[in-house]
């Protein structure tokens, strides 16, 4: 097999966590984020009971006073993504949760990330309207069409899409957040190519150790606000100088570890970039850059993991 980094395929293909380390593609180390200061982070649940009924919470906030939604709200200072989800099911609706997977990662930018949960009821009572708060008037299980209620906004009715469909037939491996540091807000790149034979390369870095390509989502307020795609899209243009059409984004799995303090909100997110087989090339292109180069995959078993993972990824949405 060479020199490919195996162990560190094989955790991310398993949705699994891999030390991230100083080496990103194209930049120094860039400098860790903080929530409050450069990126908010917003968890958001779906949950059905045994009837099928979805729970929704009625809210409290005056701009949106008396709607209803899906529990949502955003990660606090020091808190892990799935502490967030339950803590945030608990205060908007009296229920005790754990999470199954995530549906979706939504974001506007990296200074605003959602994810998306589908999660199950583990105890606790429904908050009634004697028990309205700051968090919310009132909690349900709904057993009709929610679009019959006045929501604080349909955004969320793709995600019941996602999580029916995923109830029915999961499009993908359960996949939550792992516990491990990351600083700064990036991405792992797992990019697969493949030619009109079957034949498979991946793309690695070959700075120090062979590994998986990192990018980090920016270095400043401007280039956190672009999104997670634009890194993306550079590595692809200026240093492999190829423009995939079209190439989808879905997530392989991510990893974060909150501090207490110091700049410890930082994510890694594991993502493949999935392109259909290229007729016209029989090689991948030649990367601009000596740091970079394509690893032929031969071994037909992580060939079939590979390629198995093209269409079992959780959506990223912009």
């Amino acid at each position: 097999m060479g020199d490919a980094p195996l162990p560190e395929l094989e955790a991310v293909l398993d949705g699994g966590a891999w030390d991230v380390g100083a080496a990103f593609e194209g930049c120094p180390a860039p400098p860790g984020v903080r929530l409050g200061r450069d990126v908010c982070y917003v968890v958001l649940a779906v949950l059905f009971n045994q009837e099928d009924a979805l729970l929704l919470v009625q809210e409290a906030k005056p701009e949106c006073r008396g709607r209803w939604y899906l529990p949502a709200g955003r990660v606090e200072r020091g808190e892990a993504v799935l502490a967030a989800l339950r803590r945030e099911v608990r205060e908007e609706s009296g229920l005790d949760c754990e999470p199954v997977t995530l549906l979706a990662l939504e974001e506007r930018g990296p200074a605003w990330i959602r994810f998306a949960f589908l999660a199950r009821a583990t105890g606790g009572t429904l908050k009634t309207l004697q028990e309205a708060d700051s968090e919310s008037l009132q909690a349900t299980w709904w057993p009709g069409d929610p679009r019959s209620l006045p929501l604080r906004s349909p955004d969320i009715l793709p995600l019941l899409e996602l999580a029916a469909r995923y109830r029915r037939s999961p499009a993908h491996p359960p996949t939550l957040p792992r516990e491990l540091p990351c600083s700064p807000l990036c991405l792992r790149l797992l990019l697969p190519f493949s030619n009109a034979a079957g034949e498979l390369w991946l793309l690695l870095a070959t700075g120090g150790t062979p590994h998986l390509p990192v990018v980090a989502c920016g270095t400043s307020r401007s280039e956190l606000r672009a999104g997670l795609r634009p890194p993306l899209l550079r590595l692809l243009r200026e240093r492999l100088a190829w423009e995939p059409q079209p190439a989808a984004l879905g997530l392989l799995g991510l990893q974060h570890s909150p501090g207490d303090s110091g700049d410890s909100d930082g994510v890694c997110f594991n993502v493949l970039l999935s392109v259909p087989p290229d007729s016209r090339r029989e090689r991948p292109p030649e990367p601009r850059d000596p740091a970079l180069r394509w690893w032929p995959v031969r071994d037909e078993r992580l060939r079939g993991r590979v390629l198995r993972r093209l269409g079992a990824t959780v959506p990223v949405r912009s």
